[in-house]
């Protein structure tokens, strides 16, 4: 049976034996890196970039795919969406997302979900 000491000294011997490993194998890595950057025409800036080569418009990788673009009101994320129910203390829900628990309660207390709905702005 090991004991601390022992397994302590066996991690030490291991990290000896991988940092050795790493610097044999550190400058062939190096040189494989650049003949692989140096084959695809790979660059500093390439690799720097935030936008990965999806976007990029070099040969040899995909071009930019532009999505339709959505009618401006539905792509403003964020924005407040007007209330569709109103509760008995003024509480209000749009509709949109899992159903407030002030309403959840109502409804499960045999109240119709109707009852609270706000009169759109249409509707005048």
């Amino acid at each position: 049976m090991t004991n601390l000491i022992d397994i302590q000294g066996q991690i030490e011997k291991l990290q000896k034996q991988a940092a050795e490993i790493k610097s044999k194998e550190f400058a062939a890595t190096v040189r494989d890196i650049q003949a692989k950057m140096q084959a695809f025409g790979i660059t500093m800036k390439d690799l720097q970039t935030r936008k990965s080569a999806k976007g990029a418009s070099k040969a040899g990788r995909p071009a930019k795919v532009k999505a339709s673009k959505a009618p401006k009101a539905a792509r403003k994320a964020g924005q407040p969406v007007a209330a569709k129910f109103r509760g008995p203390n003024g509480e209000t829900w749009s509709g949109r997302g899992l159903t407030p628990k002030w309403l959840a309660s109502l409804v499960a207390q045999g109240q119709a979900k109707e009852l609270f709905a706000v009169a759109s702005p249409a509707a005048h």
